[in-house]
């Protein structure tokens, strides 16, 4: 030990005067000008502690968080409940959705998908002429301007995009397939808000909606977008079903869910255990209990639907006289589909499946953040490592580009570095750092912790580096 406190004192006169003992200061990171501000935790808006009772139910009485989710987001102060069914996101929680809109609209735009807003405020007259305006029931938040004109908060937008193709006029065949997408609030007035982002009145959604010239073509995109939804959730790292599914209110003439199997799912899912047949419960006979496919036995379970797809056909078209021209000048009904994926519910839905019961765990490629690094105690025995751990946090985003703006250093040296543990556990960083004893080695080595496989590893600087520029971000 006194030969290795030897070298960490030799060690620190060599290091930048800004790592000095009398310079060193616990809330100032800003290092040298050439190098990038560090990101301390002590500066980021991100409530911990949050009490439980501070959940708003239905009825304005605290909810019982059954729900692991919403419990450890709640907790972690990743969100905060507003109003029955809508929640403030934090900028934890913000930064994971980006993240995840990034890996969308890579898939999306892929297949040729374009990116597009439309107005959340939609006419009456659009869901009128559809039909929907009556068959929506309750579930429409409808309100009137001062003119007396009635418009919804679109909870999807089949009508909306319809009309804005139907405008143009003189779209030719060469155009098709058209795929355009937005990702953009949505509302809906549930009865029963609950589950926190799971079943919520407000939801951030991805929808896609592709115009083709024919059925054949039609259902060759549906099977294209469809793919790329595989990949969203391949990437993401958890198990999904893909399972044939009713067409519910929106309509078409096929449809299917995704699907991540959880005990708190509201659908029930048949899986074969024989072929690849599976669907929600609601398309198949009640009395069904072999695999209509291959008369293999079907495995009930529960499931968190995050993206469905609609074949629609001229469902809209027709309503709208959405058409296109041919090569012979003839106008034909646009072949339409529709495709959603809720950004929201898909983070709620993977920690729900990836966390335990304490600790968050996200898919590693969306991770708000993707390391931690915990510096020593002011006042331990340790502290003189605390210029290391400053050093390594310069070293990391100047050798691992991705990194950049994705490390953060928690400052909060007056708190032990067990309570800084415990709190790095809640937010679910994919990697923690911790300056421990082993700072006085030579040459120094440092704790990590990989958070999603329970893997504790003693790594030098390099090591550190190595194992980093492995990492992957959107």
């Amino acid at each position: 030990m006194a030969l290795g406190m030897e070298w960490l004192l030799r060690r620190w006169k060599e290091l930048p005067p800004r790592a000095l003992p009398r310079q060193y200061r616990y809330r100032c990171h800003q290092g040298p000008p050439h190098r990038a501000k560090r990101l301390v935790l002590s500066q980021l808006f991100q409530p911990l502690n949050l009490r439980e009772d501070s959940v708003v139910g239905p009825e304005g009485k605290p909810d019982d968080l059954t729900c692991k989710s919403q419990r450890l987001m709640t907790q972690a102060g990743l969100i905060y409940p507003s109003s029955p069914g809508c929640y403030y996101c934090m900028p934890y929680t913000v930064r994971a959705m980006e993240k995840l809109v990034k890996v969308i609209d890579q898939e999306m735009q892929a297949i040729g998908g374009q990116k597009l807003n439309m107005p959340s405020l939609s006419s009456a007259e659009l869901w009128r002429t559809s039909g929907r305006w009556d068959l929506m029931g309750k579930e429409l938040f409808r309100l009137a301007d001062r003119h007396n004109k009635e418009y919804c908060l679109g909870p999807t937008h089949e009508e909306t995009i319809a009309d804005l193709i139907a405008s143009q006029g003189n779209l030719s065949y060469k155009q098709l397939p058209l795929l355009l997408y937005q990702i953009t609030w949505k509302f809906r007035d549930e009865p029963k808000p609950r589950f926190g982002l799971l079943r919520s009145r407000e939801f951030y959604m991805k929808d896609m909606y592709t115009f083709d010239t024919c059925e054949e073509a039609a259902r060759r995109t549906y099977s294209l977008v469809s793919e790329a939804y595989c990949n969203v959730f391949n990437s993401l790292g958890f198990r999904f079903v893909k399972v044939q599914a009713d067409t519910g209110s929106i309509g078409g003439s096929m449809s299917h869910e995704f699907q991540l199997p959880a005990g708190i799912g509201e659908d029930r899912l048949v899986i074969c255990s024989n072929c690849s047949f599976s669907a929600n419960v609601e398309t198949i006979n009640p009395d069904q209990t072999g695999c209509p496919v291959c008369k293999g036995k079907l495995a009930e379970t529960k499931g968190i639907e995050v993206g469905h797809t609609f074949y629609l056909g001229t469902k809209y078209s027709s309503f709208f006289n959405v058409t296109f021209h041919t090569a012979q000048n003839k106008p034909v009904l646009a072949e339409m589909g529709c495709y959603g994926l809720g950004i929201t519910r898909i983070l709620a839905a993977s920690l729900e499946v990836l966390s335990t019961e304490d600790s968050i765990r996200w898919p590693t490629l969306i991770a708000p953040y993707q390391v931690c690094l915990i510096p020593p105690k002011k006042g331990s025995k340790e502290e003189m490592g605390a210029a290391l751990m400053d050093n390594l946090y310069d070293s990391i985003v100047e050798a691992v580009p991705q990194i950049k703006g994705d490390a953060v250093l928690d400052d909060r040296t007056h708190l032990t570095i067990g309570k800084r543990l415990k709190d790095a556990n809640r937010l679910g960083y994919p990697y923690v750092i911790i300056a421990g004893k082993k700072v006085f080695d030579n040459p120094p080595g440092f704790e990590v912790w990989n958070q999603n496989t329970g893997e504790i590893m003693f790594l030098t600087k390099e090591g550190i580096i190595e194992l980093l520029s492995k990492v992957q971000v959107p």
